[in-house]
């Protein structure tokens, strides 16, 4: 004790003697560490979530795990037995690691290893590991126009809504990748097409004879990748003459309609026939004399009676 005096700004110094000396005691408490407070795994993989004991004086420690999804707890070790989401699917590593045999998408999740030890002058640690599992693609949903005029505008799609992360999509024409930057690449293309990574949509804006070809989308992410089948695309020229003759066949059509109506209504198609037939003229003999031409009056051949 004569080697340090017991004022209190030479305490820590003397502490850290006597504790090299093996005077006193290394261990005052319980304390936990982890190799990765933030983990990542990949789909049916295995994953070890590590909780290491760095000091602790107690022989048998009370060890709990619990998962922590949506703010609600739940044991997934606990009475030295695996429980909850991770029955038969886990097993507790000395000296208290967790290893999941085949991580799924639900165990994305918080979990806390939690140490007691009763007679540690410190006798509880926990620590807090988040763990969140990537999931790769599934085949994306394509959408390709069949065929389409130079000129004019179009746009392809892709959609994927399985894997996590979301995935970063790009396109391929003809096996080869097209660039996010049209103006980057160093073949001859259109520059006015335009991809959207986050999305999935290849835009054209002005459409060209080169565009044509087959299409496909691909889906990736940190967990692995997946594709659409190709589709092909046909571009065709703007048909002027077929445009000419579509309509020139139109105002045919429309002429030869109005001739056959007009010549049906020459023949008297549509006129009544019944009243001229059922109408009888009076006869000149019946009491009437019809005069000449160039008399401005007629003249009675018999009298009336009344």
């Amino acid at each position: 004790m004569r080697l340090c005096k017991m004022a209190i700004p030479r305490l820590i110094a003397c502490f850290v003697i006597y504790t090299s000396l093996g005077l006193i005691p290394s261990s005052l408490g319980v304390i936990l560490r982890t190799m990765d407070k933030i983990v990542w795994a990949n789909e049916f993989e295995p994953i070890e979530l590590t909780c290491l004991i760095e000091s602790i004086s107690t022989n048998n420690p009370r060890i709990e795990w619990k998962k922590i999804k949506n703010g609600v707890p739940s044991y997934v070790y606990f009475q030295n037995r695996i429980a909850g989401d991770l029955d038969q699917r886990a097993q507790l590593r000395e000296p208290a690691n967790i290893l999941i045999f085949n991580a799924t998408r639900s165990d994305t999740a918080e979990y806390r290893c939690e140490v007691a030890a009763i007679e540690d002058q410190r006798d509880f640690d926990e620590i807090l590991i988040s763990l969140a599992v990537r999931v790769k693609p599934v085949v994306p949903r394509c959408s390709v126009p069949e065929a389409v005029t130079v000129g004019t505008s179009t746009e392809l799609r892709c959609l994927e809504n399985e894997g996590f992360p979301a995935p970063l999509y790009r396109w391929f024409h003809n096996n080869e990748e097209l660039a996010q930057d049209p103006k980057n690449t160093p073949k001859p293309v259109n520059t006015s097409y335009s991809i959207n990574p986050d999305t999935g949509g290849l835009k054209f804006r002005i459409v060209k004879k080169e565009d044509a070809g087959e299409y496909y989308c691909q889906a990736k992410n940190d967990a692995g990748y997946a594709q659409c089948p190709s589709q092909m695309m046909e571009v065709y020229d703007v048909d002027i003459l077929g445009i000419f003759l579509k309509s020139f066949g139109g105002v045919v059509v429309f002429f030869g309609l109005a001739g056959t109506i007009c010549h049906s209504l020459k023949r008297g198609c549509f006129s009544n026939k019944g009243h001229n037939e059922n109408y009888n003229w009076p006869a000149q003999n019946e009491g009437v004399e019809y005069g000449d031409a160039d008399e401005g009056h007629f003249r009675h051949k018999s009298s009336f009676i009344i």
